[in-house]
């Protein structure tokens, strides 16, 4: 299954050509078509980078077996 930057990855260009081509067709200037498309574009990115942005997914809070009961990890063992 992709992930939202593949997503997002895949839309800036069909919206980039989708919307130049669009208004394009419908009489306004390639200027204007593609500054609008390139609008689009940068809010794409900026809604991956600073809304919704790379993070680092926490640890599940379940303990593994290298756990002990007070959570520590590789906590001595007592030998004797």
């Amino acid at each position: 299954m992709s992930e939202y930057y593949d997503v997002i990855l895949g839309i800036i260009p069909l919206a980039f050509f989708g919307i130049t081509g669009g208004l394009f067709a419908t009489g306004f200037s390639t200027t204007t078509a593609v500054l609008a498309a390139g609008l689009v574009g940068v809010s794409l990115v900026g809604h991956a980078l600073f809304v919704n942005g790379p993070v680092d997914r926490t640890p599940d809070a379940t303990p593994t077996a290298a756990q002990n009961v007070s959570g520590a990890m590789n906590a001595p063992v007592d030998a004797e």
